[in-house]
């Protein structure tokens, strides 16, 4: 059976970064394996660095230990966590086991008796870390081994599930084969950080740090072109099996016009199109007049929105946002959400990338989202974009690509669901127009009507 821990995740995060990034593994609960300094010791020993923790009614006391329970003589930091402060002092050194002494009149500087659920302070220790008194009663003990957050054992780790992602992507054949490229549409209010992730999708298939696509503060964005980018590997210089959509972004007054909207998605507006609200919107792509073919239609839509402000959007912009998502309903797109700058959030650190997830204040974000968008829980995904560092990070590239995967698997969704005479029926439009053979005019009448 599984031991969990007294800690709040408030209380473990506070921990883990006071102490450097430290993952906390609990070895010994006190009302589990019980109130003994045998059964502690035989449980803890050889297991390096570790943490302490007892619980009282309105405190807690954390004692850290350098080193391995056993032989010798030990340095322990003691800690009292309450409601709004931390004190700290240094103790020792002295003999492990005579810290499980019964010390009522303070003789050690700090001590522990777990029979009795009591630990004991000197008048120095009981000053320095501000008690009224020199004893504290408890309820629980648990005791936790210290480690890195990012070890060598979880890289490792990671960077086998980066690889197994890239591998992934790389081979990925759109569903049926109706297209060789999904056309990814990235929508989402002005500095969401939709160019960053396409330069930091680019940065990781290309082998390091890149910025293709203009990245700036420029509060009415820095995309005025409509923009299908295309990325190469790296690691072979093949075009990759997608292509991501850049467009103006969103915002109260100024921004992506919202009648453009159907003509992105139906694919009417080609690369590097710039958007001009007194200028006639195109009618096709190239040679195609009027009706795209199916490789040219925008497949998927990922909704941009920086974590740290997503919960802020004016009411103009969740309408805006929500009229978008009738209009996908409408045409049958599949769209998700990225939420960027999820490593920028309160008490967030690089560590926590690994289990993202898990974390509070991002589960908070995703619940935030879903009940003021409406996006499924399933669908928001959690993204750190490449924004000023100088070398890849499998932790961040990891994030990044997870998602990516995700949006190609909602893409195959839009493919299987597309009615038959969809699939290809601009195609047939050209093959009847170039046969010559009778019977054109109306073929070319009933198969551009599929085709509205």
């Amino acid at each position: 059976m599984a031991v969990a821990t007294h800690l709040t995740w408030m209380q473990e995060k506070k921990l883990q970064n006071y102490f450097g990034e430290k993952q906390f593994s609990l070895l010994y609960k006190a009302s589990v394996h019980g109130f003994s300094t045998n059964s502690l010791l035989q449980i803890c020993s050889r297991q390096g660095p570790t943490l302490t923790v007892i619980y009282s009614k309105d405190r807690i006391v954390v004692a850290y230990m350098h080193k391995n329970y056993g032989e010798g003589n030990y340095l322990i930091t003691v800690f009292v966590f309450q409601e709004t402060t931390t004190t700290e002092c240094k103790v020792g050194p002295f003999k492990l086991l005579m810290s499980f002494d019964k010390d009522p009149g303070g003789n050690l500087e700090v001590s522990m008796h777990l029979k009795e659920k009591t630990m004991y302070f000197s008048v120095k220790a009981k000053k320095t870390l501000g008690l009224l008194q020199n004893y504290i009663s408890f309820q629980d003990c648990e005791v936790f081994r210290c480690e890195d957050l990012l070890d060598e054992r979880r890289m490792n780790g990671i960077t086998v599930l980066k690889e197994s992602l890239l591998c992934a992507i790389r081979s990925y054949i759109p569903y049926g084969g109706l297209v060789h490229k999904i056309r990814i549409l990235l929508l989402g209010p002005v500095g969401a950080g939709k160019s960053s992730f396409f330069n930091s999708v680019r940065s990781i298939f290309r082998g390091h740090v890149t910025n293709q696509a203009l990245v700036g503060s420029n509060p009415t964005g820095t995309s005025e072109k409509y923009r299908a980018y295309f990325i190469k590997d790296g690691k072979d210089n093949n075009t990759l099996p997608f292509i991501l959509c850049d467009s103006m972004g969103l915002s109260e007054k100024e921004g992506l016009d919202m009648d453009d909207i159907p003509y992105i998605l139906e694919g009417h507006f080609p690369d590097r199109y710039q958007f001009n609200s007194l200028k006639p919107r195109p009618k096709g792509i190239g040679n195609h007049t009027g009706c795209p073919l199916l490789k040219d239609r925008i497949h998927c839509v990922a909704f941009v929105f920086n974590a740290n402000s997503v919960g802020e959007l004016s009411h103009e912009m969740v309408e805006k946002i929500k009229k978008i998502q009738r209009e996908l309903i409408k045409s049958d797109v599949v769209h998700v959400v990225l939420l960027t700058h999820v490593d920028t959030l309160d008490l967030i650190t690089k560590g926590d990338l690994i289990d993202i997830y898990k974390c509070v204040p991002v589960k908070l974000k995703l619940e935030a989202v879903h009940r003021k968008l409406g996006f499924a829980l399933s669908d928001i995904f959690v993204v750190s974009n490449y924004t000023s560092e100088w070398e890849l990070e499998p932790v961040i590239d990891v994030l990044i690509l997870s998602a990516l995967k995700e949006m190609l698997w909602a893409a195959d969704d839009f493919l299987e669901n597309l009615p038959l005479e969809k699939t290809g029926a601009c195609q047939e439009v050209h093959e009847y127009a170039n046969s010559g053979e009778s019977g054109t005019i109306l073929a070319l009448y009933v198969i551009n009507k599929n085709c509205l």
